[in-house]
């Protein structure tokens, strides 16, 4: 089980302004490293929601409200044993007991797993003696038979045996799966049994494990164990037992993967999209958010038992609404951008939800020429959820952009400027309403309250950005003129010159200033809500955000590039003129 007792401020930068080059356009960002490629003429299979699953994630028979619950379309939970005394991580009193909240997760469609070792009160387990266990084993067998429950998925005969199972008091753990598993199917001959569930997939446990079983005709309907370190190697570890079971001789099973994520992405979108589009490929039955924290918390994407959603719980809705049929998705590397796409039945709405890249970001979407329901032009509504903790509120999703894309070869590409904390999601439909923020503005720095501007008022081209005292001149007047694919060119009324970056450059520090529309991709921007009335106005060509030198609030200062680091000064009100 996951418990928990198991495991900037910008600087300032000496700036010079240089003349912005005339020659051909720099690359222009994303490249082939930061976009997924979905296919959305290739099915990947049935939308289930594989990963929308948790341990401990109910804790009473109503808490969390079903109103919560109910959308994220969860697959199945793994829960206490029914009458169980376990007290993790510190809670004062047992809660998550299977028969309890089986009611609840039966009204959301879901599965419940009973975890047959939180009989026990500590983690790690003390073990008592075989009668002790095989008589907790009969009363918790007893108590499922007759309770009426028909959403019970499995037993759990044990948890973590890799470090949990006490061999020297009760012999070695594939001996002891023997007799517990005898004793479950004595006294129920047709709920299926779960493991080994270890706490990380290793080859030669596994190996070990799955020969002794055979042997003594005891392997699990279920196959189970952990993702406790990453996603990045679940496709291997998935393709490994698989590999396994053929050697074996061994008919293929369904795979539990009980536990995934570490305890710093739980409560996080970006990496958590991750685990879901791998979990998706490789064919995985359920998978199940870990247990660090408290009970009810579905799997930390509530602030806390039964509180309000944080993040990632919008990641999980976004997952949870999918219907139709999961599509192929291919990332670019087992690490980085990674996501998960669907097409519903009617064959008229693709999502995709992503996450893990950081900058300049892409989506693309191939295959469309060949589903009858869209045409020359789609309509794309990009939206994000942001990452603000585990214990911070989030109220909803942010839209960056509701635009319409030219399909092009059957493809389109979206950017999609992105932080690796966050979650992103792109709805894909023939048609929709296009909204865009074109029009004139003044741009004002939330740190500083200080205006966009130019040097001296200044109108020539190379001249820097800077922020200044608020005034009336043409000088502050900002156009924002629409370029597209939900990106904008920002040109300064008093000059008609666009806002750029020196050299096109695309590291931290790269200033801002004024040049003529030469076609190079420093001169497109994305605006990004930050749900509160301001917007990051990320480069298109570096992906960095603009920002203030040193986070100054003196006028003056330089404007320049920098990544996402959470400073205000990277935050900027729009203000109609």
């Amino acid at each position: 089980m996951s418990r928990t007792s198991r495991r900037a401020a910008v600087g300032a930068v000496a700036l010079t302004v240089a003349a912005l080059g005339t020659t051909a356009p720099a690359q222009a960002a994303p490249t082939s490293s930061t976009t997924l490629v979905v296919s959305a003429n290739q099915t990947l299979r049935s939308v289930t929601h594989v990963a929308t699953g948790s341990l401990y994630g109910l804790d009473t028979a109503s808490v969390p409200a079903d109103s919560l619950v109910e959308p994220l379309k969860p697959n199945t939970f793994v829960q206490m044993a029914p009458g169980g005394s376990q007290l993790p991580n510190g809670e004062p009193g047992p809660g998550g007991d299977a028969l309890v909240v089986a009611p609840e997760a039966a009204r959301a469609g879901a599965k419940v797993v009973v975890r047959m070792p939180d009989w026990y009160p500590d983690f790690p387990y003390k073990w008592v003696s075989w009668s002790d266990w095989l008589s907790a084993v009969d009363k918790q067998v007893a108590s499922v038979k007759p309770s009426g429950a028909t959403d019970i998925a499995a037993y759990e005969l044990w948890n973590e045996p890799d470090w949990t199972w006490n061999t020297s008091a009760a012999g070695s753990f594939d001996s002891g799966w023997a007799t517990t598993y005898r004793e479950v199917r004595a006294k129920d001959a047709t709920t299926p049994v779960q493991g080994p569930s270890y706490s990380a997939w290793n080859q030669s446990w596994m190996s070990t494990f799955l020969t002794d079983a055979k042997a003594s005709g005891t392997v699990p309907d279920i196959v189970s164990w952990h993702e406790l370190q990453g996603s990045q190697n679940i496709a291997a570890h998935v393709a490994a037992y698989r590999a396994l079971e053929t050697s074996l001789g061994i008919s293929p099973r369904p795979i539990a993967i009980e536990e995934y994520g570490t305890t710093s992405e739980v409560g996080v979108p970006g990496p958590l999209a991750s685990y879901v589009a791998k979990f998706e490929r490789a064919g995985v039955h359920d998978a199940e958010l870990a247990f660090w924290n408290h009970y009810g918390t579905l799997g930390d994407t509530l602030t806390d038992t039964g509180g309000s959603p944080n993040g990632s719980y919008w990641l999980y809705k976004w997952y949870g609404a999918m219907s139709g049929n999961m599509l192929v998705t291919t990332p670019p590397a087992q690490t980085g951008i990674d996501g998960f796409a669907s097409l519903n039945g009617a064959g008229n709405q693709i999502s995709v939800v992503t996450g893990g890249c950081t900058g300049s970001c892409a989506v693309t979407v191939n295959g469309l020429s060949s589903l009858s329901a869209f045409g020359s032009t789609v309509h794309v509504k990009l939206e994000y959820t942001p990452s603000k903790g585990r214990t911070t509120a989030v109220a909803g999703p942010i839209t960056v952009s509701d635009t319409d894309y030219t399909v092009s070869g059957g493809s389109i590409t979206v950017p999609v400027t992105m932080n690796a904390s966050d979650g992103y999601h792109l709805t894909v439909t023939p048609s929709g309403s296009a909204t865009s923020l074109a029009g004139r503005y003044q741009i004002t720095n939330r740190n500083s309250g200080l205006a966009l501007d130019t040097s001296g008022a200044g109108t020539a081209q190379g001249t820097a950005a800077v922020q200044a005292a608020s005034t009336t001149g043409t000088d502050q007047n900002w156009t924002l003129v629409a370029a597209g694919n939900g990106l904008y060119k920002i040109k300064q009324q008093a000059s008609g010159l666009l806002l750029g970056i020196t050299d096109a450059g695309t590291s931290d520090g790269g200033t801002a200033l004024i040049w003529g529309d030469n076609g190079t991709a420093d001169h497109l921007w994305q605006l990004i809500p930050s749900g509160d009335g301001y917007y990051k106005i990320a480069n298109y060509n570096s992906g960095l955000l603009l920002g203030v030198n040193g986070m100054s609030t003196s006028a003056g200062a330089q404007v320049l590039q920098w990544d996402d680091n959470g400073t205000a000064d990277h935050l900027w009100k729009l203000t109609a003129r």
